[in-house]
């Protein structure tokens, strides 16, 4: 009898032991949909490049900056130290908060009012500055009816061609936009007429248009006040240089 309580306890015993190595160190399978590999696929913030530019759209940063920038945001006008009128119109932040700017309402945007503005006392540029031609102010006033946004893109993001480069198709749009309030009339800046090719060509030969645009040390860095060019426009501007400078 002994001998049987002894066999019934053991074979307890083994169950239990059994039992626990079964279940202790048992865990839950890994299923293929609890699996959550690595997505490798996200461009870090860093490394995100911008849209192409849309021709359809307005770039404030692009387009409209260096036009207020060339024709207001300077000394004794609407730059940070002067802010005539409480008005700085040297960067995007400035420009909306500062300049009675009215997305999609021209008629109560200052900005624009100002610009057409009949009365010479009111308009701006104030005489005897020339008017803005009407480029530039329906420029402004594309702008402010898309919703006056600081969008951004990537002039460069389709490539950028550097042969065959057009003074007139190429370098005057440039110069216009970011030169022109600056560097023309009867008393240009630092003597620099950028207004005709005759001008801009004696720029390109003593080597002051292309130091100014790429921002050589040695002289002072162009547009003042704004942001250096698209490399792509640089390159072109230089390959124009390159191949003569020539009135084409």
């Amino acid at each position: 009898m002994i001998k049987m309580k002894f066999q019934y306890f053991l074979f307890l015993l083994l169950g239990a032991i059994w039992l626990f190595e079964t279940t202790a160190c048992k865990h839950s399978p890994i299923l293929e949909d609890d699996f959550m590999p690595m997505d490798t696929t996200e461009v870090p913030d860093d490394t995100m490049t911008t849209e192409p530019c849309d021709s359809n759209v307005v770039y404030f940063e692009m387009e409209i900056l260096p036009i207020l920038i060339s024709n207001c945001a300077f000394s004794g006008c609407h730059d940070e130290a002067s802010a005539e009128d409480g008005v700085i119109l040297d960067s995007y932040e400035n420009v909306i908060t500062t300049a009675d700017v009215e997305p999609f309402d021209l008629l109560h945007s200052e900005i624009y009012t100002v610009l057409v503005d009949d009365d010479p006392d009111q308009r701006m540029p104030p005489p005897p500055t020339a008017t803005l031609d009407q480029g530039k102010i329906q420029l402004i006033a594309k702008w402010i009816l898309q919703g006056a946004e600081d969008l951004e893109c990537d002039p460069d993001a389709e490539g950028c061609e550097t042969e065959n480069i057009s003074f007139s198709i190429d370098i005057v749009p440039v110069l216009d936009s970011h030169c022109i309030g600056c560097h023309a009339g009867n008393v240009p800046s630092g003597g620099i007429d950028l207004s005709n090719h005759a001008g801009v060509k004696i720029a390109a030969d003593n080597g002051k248009l292309f130091g100014a645009i790429n921002w050589d040390g040695s002289f002072s860095p162009m547009p003042q006040g704004g942001e250096q060019l698209s490399n792509c426009t640089i390159d072109k501007i230089k390959s124009w240089i390159d191949a003569g400078a020539l009135d084409n």
